[in-house]
């Protein structure tokens, strides 16, 4: 038996086709991307999300700019794959971000995995003080917080 990765996977179904979920998903990132200190990358104010030039960056008030990463897959309606860096992240630390939107009776279904986290440490900051199973479920309910808010956004079903 394979032992458990600190990898975490998060659906749900929005009431768009694949090609409309997709470019809500990434058009409208900073729409429907919750704010505030626990989902932004900077504690003291929210940027503005938004995938650009082959790369998921927020973009402040004051001009700087944090690179969440790069796009590794730009697949419109189908998959997006996408580097995943925290401020904690030392460089050469990534995760990454595998997005699939898949056509479902009531819309299109869209699956985030999330992955890599077993590579870093286990006292790496960017598991915020949590470790094996307590971190894969802070993950996961990080992420499902995210997704229900896209199908809030998107509309439901």
């Amino acid at each position: 038996m394979r032992p458990p990765t600190d990898s975490v996977t998060v659906t749900t179904v929005v009431a768009l086709a694949p090609d409309a979920a997709f470019a809500v998903f990434t058009d409208e990132v900073d729409a429907w991307w919750r704010r505030g200190s626990r989902f932004r990358f900077r504690d003291d104010e929210d940027g503005t999300l938004a995938f650009a030039d082959g790369r998921l960056v927020e973009t402040y008030a004051d001009g700087e700019r944090f690179e969440v990463g790069r796009v590794l897959a730009w697949e419109p309606g189908a998959r997006l794959l996408f580097e995943w860096r925290d401020r904690s992240f030392a460089a050469g630390e990534i995760t990454e971000v595998e997005v699939r939107f898949e056509p479902h009776a009531r819309g299109t279904r869209v699956t985030v995995v999330h992955r890599g986290w077993d590579e870093l440490r286990p006292d790496h900051a960017g598991r915020r003080g949590a470790r094996g199973h307590a971190f894969v479920d802070l993950l996961g309910l990080w992420w499902a917080d995210q997704a229900a808010s896209l199908r809030a956004f998107a509309g439901r079903p």
